[in-house]
C-alpha cells in the first residue's frame, strides 16, 4: 500500500514460490501493510463466459474447471477474482475445490508439471455489474477495472485465465518488464 492505495504487481502470481504456504495474495499485502485474505465462493466444472473459452482453446459449450473468489484487505472487499482452468489440467485436483490450496494455485500447476512462461494481461474500465456492486460493496453505476490475464506454459497452451474486477479507487495497477 502506498500513500493509501494498492499498489498491484502481477509477477507474484506468476511464479510458483516455494515457501509461500498461504499463496502470494496474502503475501503481497503482508508485505504491504494491510492484511489480504480470501473468500472462495465456489469451485467446480463450468460452462465459462465466452470470450474465456475462447482463450482457453475451449469449444462452445464445453466445461472447465472455474474457481470463484473475493479478495480482501483488511476485511474490506476489493476484488472478484475468477480463474478457469482446462479440465484435463484441474479436473480431480484441488483447482476444482473450494478449499485453500497450500502455495497457492501456481505452486500446485508447477507440482503437476504446468509453469506458465509467458502472460498476457488485459486491462479495461466498465461499469459494475449488479453482483459485483452487492459483492464489492459499491453504489449502483460505480466503475470496475477488469483485468484478464491469460497464462500460457513454453508450447502457447493456455494453462489458465483469470478475469478480475477491482474498483478503481485506491487501486495502482504496476507494470514492469525486462527488455532484452
Amino acid at each position: 500500500m502506498s500513500g493509501g492505495e494498492w499498489v498491484g504487481t502481477s509477477v507474484p502470481y506468476l511464479a510458483a514460490s516455494a515457501g509461500i504456504s498461504g499463496g502470494a495474495w496474502a503475501a503481497e499485502a503482508a508485505a504491504e501493510g494491510p492484511r489480504g485474505s480470501q473468500w472462495i465462493v465456489g469451485a467446480g466444472e463450468a460452462e465459462p463466459p465466452e470470450t474465456v473459452a475462447e482463450l482457453l482453446g475451449t469449444p462452445a459449450g464445453q466445461c472447465v474447471i472455474a474457481r470463484r473468489r473475493i479478495m480482501y484487505l483488511d476485511d474490506e472487499p476489493c476484488e472478484l477474482t475468477d480463474t478457469y482452468y482446462p479440465l484435463d489440467i484441474a479436473s480431480g485436483t484441488g483447482l476444482a475445490g473450494t478449499a485453500k490450496i497450500r502455495g497457492g494455485a501456481i505452486r500446485l500447476l508447477a507440482d503437476l508439471g504446468y509453469v506458465g512462461v509467458r502472460v498476457r494481461e488485459d486491462v479495461t474500465a466498465r461499469l459494475a455489474t449488479d453482483r459485483e456492486c452487492e459483492q464489492l460493496r459499491l453504489t449502483a453505476g460505480e466503475p470496475v477495472l477488469q483485468l484478464t490475464r491469460l497464462a500460457l506454459d513454453g508450447a502457447d497452451r493456455p494453462l489458465q485465465v483469470d478475469v478480475m474486477a477491482m474498483p478503481p479507487r485506491r487501486q495502482k495497477l504496476r507494470y514492469e518488464i525486462r527488455i532484452g
